[in-house]
């Protein structure tokens, strides 16, 4: 393979091919069956809204995705049932046109994202920055689609399936599962639009959960099922899959076992600088612009701090507009490096509740929520 066909993520057995999907630019692949493709980090500072073609994907199942003609408008139907007092089974069409249209602008990120840069080494996926993304997803409110089914009053939990399925009936089939208060609040969406297109067939077509401030395994893809339960439900992917210690931010000692665990569940804190690859050069007495992003679970970012010395003082960037509490939130900072040498540049952001960004990495055996500042290393001649 040509080297202009290849990415190299900078951790171990880091070089990825750049691969051609339908619908997709080239990407990052991690695997091919189910495909896991992974944003090249560029892209971030291109928009705030992550391109269609662009965006990652993420699958658990080997029959991923499913077939093109389980998906098409004349075979594709949502069903609701379960403990409802009227059981629903809708096109696209029909979610259209008989519930109130909404839209959110949210990214959507993998629990894993990042995970190859965990030390201790963990498994599962060796993912850089880039298994996350930005989109304004349009559809209808699920709140509004489970009334209309009227859930029993004792239900508890409603439980979410694609149409994606495992090669062998052995493996779990990929359920996800949220409590009937959470599932009928209005922010939750049944999504056909993304960007203001059709969802692509990677990434859902034609209708996808909508979590936001939550990590990517609650949007489950393809939905065709929704089932509302009356008591607590036992699926693979809820336990003993996507747990997290239940300790302070998730995290153990590097190495050890968590004593008891629980359901991943919101984003924490992130901020990236964009436009700057370690290894960049500058010149010293040279102004250039520092860019970046960040987001968290939708309380929304306060501010972003920025070191130039590996944070040893820290310098406020300027913070753009707002688009929606759930999105990537721009930043830009002025900045002329003084002097010839190696410099560390970090950013490090602080939300409305105050939460912010560890300087060190925090570690659990799963490989998840990774939110440490990231560190820039470039070149001052």
């Amino acid at each position: 393979m040509l080297a202009e066909e290849t990415a190299v993520l900078p951790f171990l057995n880091g070089v990825r091919p750049l691969v051609r999907y339908p619908q997709k630019r080239p990407l990052i692949r991690l695997t091919t069956r189910p495909p896991q493709l992974e944003t090249p980090f560029e892209v971030f500072d291109e928009s705030l809204l992550t391109p269609n073609d662009a965006f990652f994907v993420r699958y658990h199942l080997t029959n991923s995705p499913p077939r093109a003609d389980l998906l098409q408008p004349d075979k594709f139907r949502l069903t609701v049932k379960g403990k409802v007092a009227t059981p629903l089974t809708l096109s696209v069409e029909e979610l259209r046109t008989r519930f109130e249209n909404a839209e959110v602008t949210a990214v959507n990120q993998c629990a894993g994202n990042s995970r190859g840069f965990f030390q201790p080494r963990v498994q599962g996926g060796q993912l850089g920055h880039g298994a996350m993304g930005c989109a304004r997803w349009r559809g209808v409110r699920l709140a509004d689609l489970l009334k209309a089914a009227g859930p029993d009053t004792g239900a508890k939990q409603v439980v979410f399936n694609g149409l994606d399925t495992p090669l062998v009936p052995q493996t779990p089939d990929f359920l996800k599962t949220l409590a009937v208060d959470q599932a009928l609040e209005p922010g939750i969406l049944l999504a056909f639009e993304m960007n203001g297109e059709p969802l692509p067939w990677l990434n859902g077509y034609p209708l996808r959960l909508v979590v936001p401030g939550h990590y990517g395994t609650y949007w489950v893809k393809h939905l065709h099922e929704i089932t509302v339960l009356d008591e607590p439900s036992k699926g693979f992917w809820m336990d003993p899959g996507y747990r997290i210690p239940d300790e302070p931010c998730g995290a153990i000692e590097p190495g050890t076992t968590p004593k008891r665990t629980v359901p991943i569940t919101r984003f924490n804190v992130r901020s990236f600088i964009t436009h700057l690859p370690s290894g960049t050069t500058l010149k010293a007495g040279k102004a250039t612009e520092l860019r970046g992003i960040a987001f968290d679970d939708g309380h929304g970012i306060r501010e972003v701090l920025v070191s130039a010395d590996g944070g040893r003082s820290w310098r406020a960037a300027e913070l753009g507009r707002e688009v929606d509490r759930y999105a990537f939130r721009g930043w830009t900072l002025p900045f002329t490096p003084d002097r010839a040498g190696k410099l560390t540049l970090i950013a490090k952001a602080t939300n409305r509740l105050g939460q912010s960004q560890p300087m060190e990495p925090l570690w659990n055996p799963s490989g998840y929520m990774r939110n440490c500042v990231e560190p820039v290393e470039v070149d001052v001649l």
